[in-house]
């Protein structure tokens, strides 16, 4: 079983970063990287400062480049269990041993069981304006969906075109919120959405059950974000009542020597926010380490010189 002094678990932004990090401080690191990153639909990645327009893909191959070139190792496997010490198992029945433990896991995000929406998930079927609003501006957009998340959305939307039709998808929305859609020339469409019409590779509307066609350059949603935790619950990880693992600023956990950085704990984090999270991370967990490194250096200094304790 090779030995760390950190296993970061997650191959995205986060991990990545973090590895970078610690490994630049003197540490030996290991990233276990699933291969399967949120973002992998995505053409391009927005909001990245100097990396604007680049496909995610390209990002984590640049990452793994320098974590390699820093010493570090990438491990392609999945880890299906972690043991308090810490020891992880993967798949392939391979152990892997570390002092601290890093999860980077990411989230999922679960989204309309409609006709379309999981083809075109991530292409014209958007969660994030901030992250491809800007380049569906000033065309015609819809949202989908029926709760007041869904309105908040449509509303959010308009800010990127003047041209926005809810569909609530059966749903009627509240005489409070008709109003300030209306407000904001949000158009509503409460008939039940039968699927989204593509052709050529290309969204081009959002069919009703009853037929019509109701034009659409791109269609936004706000699915519901799942966490990748099960290896955090399993650690006995406190979580919220909503299901997240609660941490401090800096990733630490209520487990002693597990951390998080991105959207396992963060939903609303975007890829270089992750990555600054994956960043604080790699800082705290190297100062524990540091600390414990210390605490044996002097237990083992005295050890040896039990008549020069004080002096």
């Amino acid at each position: 079983m090779s030995n760390y002094d950190v296993l970061v678990i997650g191959g995205g932004a986060a991990g990545l970063t973090a590895a970078v990090v610690l490994l630049r401080a003197g540490r030996t690191v290991a990233v276990v990287d699933a291969g399967a990153p949120r973002n992998a639909p995505a053409a391009a990645m927005h909001g990245y400062l100097s990396r604007d327009s680049m496909p995610p893909r390209d990002l984590i191959a640049a990452g793994q480049t320098e974590v390699a070139g820093y010493g570090g190792t990438i491990i392609y496997g999945t880890v299906v269990d972690v043991q308090p010490g810490f020891r992880a198992l993967l798949a392939t029945a391979t152990e892997v041993g570390a002092r601290k433990i890093l999860i980077a896991t990411g989230l999922r995000d679960e989204i309309p069981n409609i006709p379309g929406v999981r083809e075109r998930w991530g292409q014209d079927l958007l969660h994030c304006p901030y992250c491809h609003g800007y380049e569906v501006r000033d065309q015609p957009l819809g949202v989908l969906g029926g709760d007041s998340e869904a309105v908040q959305h449509a509303l959010l939307v308009r800010q990127w075109s003047s041209d926005v039709t809810l569909f609530t998808n059966g749903t009627s929305p509240t005489p409070e919120q008709r109003e300030v859609l209306a407000a904001r020339g949000v158009v509503i469409m409460e008939e039940v959405v039968a699927r989204l019409v593509v052709f050529d590779d290309r969204l081009h509307g959002v069919e009703l059950v009853d037929g019509a066609l109701i034009p659409r350059s791109a269609v936004f949603v706000r699915p519901r974000f799942v966490p990748n935790s099960d290896l955090l619950t399993a650690l006995g990880c406190d979580t919220d009542d909503n299901g997240w693992v609660t941490h401090a600023a800096t990733g630490r956990t209520s487990v002693a020597g597990v951390w998080v950085a991105g959207n396992v704990a963060d939903p609303r984090a975007q890829v270089i926010t992750a990555a600054g999270q994956g960043s604080t991370a790699a800082i705290a967990i190297n100062a524990e380490l540091v600390e414990e490194d210390i605490a044996f250096a002097l237990a083992t200094h005295r050890a040896a010189n039990p008549d020069s304790s004080g002096q």
